[in-house]
């Protein structure tokens, strides 16, 4: 048998920069809108809770397609699943360049949601089929690097973008969705061509290497289970309810960050370029924390420090006057709050394998989902009350507390894996 790591580092070569670029991408239309919006806003005349209701929309259509979709990939496979999710929001988020008004903002938002709504927790299943627990945490923490990755990228392009505000008739706004929706339908005949859906069918893999994969992966399996066992069970639904406040925090920065930056009085192109930074701090955390993860084996503690770390962040935030302040707590708190997915992610993978599986981290995402749709409206809702941003930042700071102490309240009854390479603990 070859030996594991050299096997598993090949895979994470030919594999990881490929999936991270596709999620790269299905960020980059999700959250484009808080970019759109520094002038969209303007055009359309929508007000801060309108805004927040309607980016919050992609949530609940991203909640409707998580375990379908999920389970689905688990039967037919990905290449043929993720082809069909990445071409048809391609397509959706170009469209959303020809929105009239609040309603059509809603109707659009939530059918991008739908469209990619199986995405991340399939991919995240995906990564169960090739690496087993021991390496999940770093893998998982690369993939989900793709959203400090995108916010690099999104944020000076997008500011770029809105520049082109006249061309053809067209808004900045429009352009920049038209253009940014295009990479994912080009992407997914990509993904047809070049993705295999296991293992097995890996062209690039001996037999050798194939056979050490699933040894690894059995030894390291969790029991099987039925679909309705995982979806029933409440250590996985708790944890979810720790990722809804989490995302609350998450997307609440996320979708009002360029928003809040253009508030300070930086212009369109500006705040494109200052938005990238709290990215770029979140990237290298979510890299370095994920790789500790694994080292320490600690997946509720991971996890439940970056929560806390984030809450402080955002009180700061929330109460300081200091633009300069702000801005620096706001990228600690995106860096928390991103480098707990990596072993947040790495925990949930460990209760059971195949279509189960599939379904249990759709389930936690799908709770967790409800955060996207909360986050943006509590912060657009108190931006209207009170004309500013620190009592929302202080909302959110809240959440992510509370995710920090579900997430230890649980502690005694999350058991990882026991295929794991020594014994996990809280």
């Amino acid at each position: 048998m070859v030996e594991p790591d050299r096997v598993f580092a090949k895979c994470a070569w030919r594999l990881i920069p490929f999936i991270t670029l596709l999620y790269v991408v299905s960020f980059i239309d999700r959250s484009n809108v808080g970019f759109a919006a520094l002038t969209m806003n303007r055009d359309l005349g929508f007000s801060g809770r309108v805004y927040g209701l309607g980016a919050g929309m992609f949530f609940l259509g991203y909640l409707t397609f998580q375990i379908p979709t999920a389970v689905l990939l688990a039967r037919v496979g990905a290449r043929r699943v993720i082809f069909c999710v990445m071409l048809v929001w391609g397509l959706v988020s170009a469209c959303n360049a020809f929105m009239q008004g609040p309603y059509s903002f809603y109707v659009l938002r939530f059918a991008l949601g739908v469209a990619e709504g199986g995405f991340t927790p399939g991919m995240i299943f995906y990564l169960t089929l090739w690496f087993p627990p021991a390496y999940r945490g770093r893998f998982i923490a690369i993939f989900c690097s793709a959203i400090p990755i995108a916010g690099i990228i999104s944020g000076p392009l997008s500011g770029l973008l809105l520049g082109m505000n006249g061309i053809a008739g067209l808004h900045g706004w429009q352009w920049l969705f038209l253009i940014q929706g295009l990479p994912a339908a080009l992407l997914a005949f990509v993904v047809f061509a070049i993705l295999p859906d296991n293992p097995s069918q890996a062209r690039w893999l001996n037999e050798a290497e194939k056979k050490t994969i699933e040894a690894s992966l059995t030894a390291g399996a969790p029991p099987d289970r039925s679909v309705r066992q995982v979806l029933l069970d409440p250590r996985l639904i708790l944890l979810g309810l720790s990722g809804l406040c989490s995302a609350i925090a998450l997307n609440g920065i996320n979708l009002w960050l360029p928003q809040i930056i253009q508030a300070m009085g930086f212009s369109h192109r500006a705040t494109g370029f200052v938005a990238a930074l709290p990215y770029v701090v979140s990237m290298a955390a979510m890299i370095a924390w994920g790789r500790l993860s694994d080292a320490r084996n600690k997946r509720i503690w991971d996890t439940a420090l970056t929560m806390l770390f984030a809450a402080a962040a955002l009180a700061i935030a929330g109460f300081s006057t200091n633009y300069l302040v702000v801005l620096a707590a706001l990228s600690l708190a995106m860096a928390g709050g991103l480098a707990g997915i990596g072993p947040f992610q790495g925990m949930l993978s460990s209760f059971t394998r195949g279509a189960a599986a599939a379904s249990g981290l759709a389930l936690v995402n799908s709770i967790g989902t409800f955060g996207g749709f909360f986050g943006p409206v509590i912060v657009g809702t108190l931006k209207d009350w009170t004309g500013g941003f620190g009592p929302a930042m202080a909302a959110l700071a809240g959440a992510q507390l509370l995710a920090a102490i579900i997430v230890l309240a649980a502690g005694r009854t999350l058991t990882a894996s026991p295929g794991s390479r020594r014994t996990p603990s809280p």
